[in-house]
């Protein structure tokens, strides 16, 4: 692990000297937790002010793990692009064939309105941002099947009002 550091850090000052990428790319920290430490690198990174958010690739080293738990990976990624924790969202982790690596996407948000506004609702749940609606499975399917008899037009009205009614028993 400590012969990892030297090349980090050769390769982020060959990346500065060739100007071949910026220092938000190659952002890159070691965090040392009880198994072992695990080495946190983004690249591809983006500004996208359309959905008012940063987003890039997460890569994690962790030799020795089977992997880390998102939670964590959260806190370390928001302090490296001093933002909020609550604000960065992590999905689509792949551990590669024979472990020590996994690669992931990471979105850390401006601004609370903007998460709510752009991230889907399953994602917000598992943040805690929002509460999973509970309803039955024969519920839904009842809904399903009483918008399927109206057409034309009125269907969408139809399971609008089956829905709500699926909602409230």
């Amino acid at each position: 692990i400590c012969s990892t550091v030297p090349y980090i850090i050769f390769s982020f000052y060959f990346a500065a000297q060739s100007n071949i990428i910026s220092v938000a790319q190659f952002l890159s920290v070691k965090l040392t937790m009880s198994d072992s430490a695990v080495v946190v690198k983004t690249r591809k990174f983006k500004r996208n002010p359309l959905l008012s958010r940063r987003q890039m690739i997460v890569d994690v080293i962790h030799p020795g793990r089977a992997n880390v738990p998102k939670s964590e990976l959260q806190e370390v990624v928001g302090g490296m692009h001093k933002a909020d924790p609550k604000l960065t969202v992590l999905f689509g982790f792949r551990t590669k064939y024979g472990g020590g690596k996994s690669t992931g996407f990471c979105v850390i948000y401006d601004n609370e309105e903007a998460i709510l506004k752009f991230e889907p609702k399953h994602r917000l749940i598992r943040q805690g941002l929002q509460e999973k609606k509970e309803t039955s499975r024969k519920a839904m399917k009842e809904a399903k099947n009483k918008g399927k008899k109206i057409r034309g037009t009125g269907a969408s009205v139809a399971k609008h009002k089956a829905k709500r009614a699926a909602g409230a028993d």
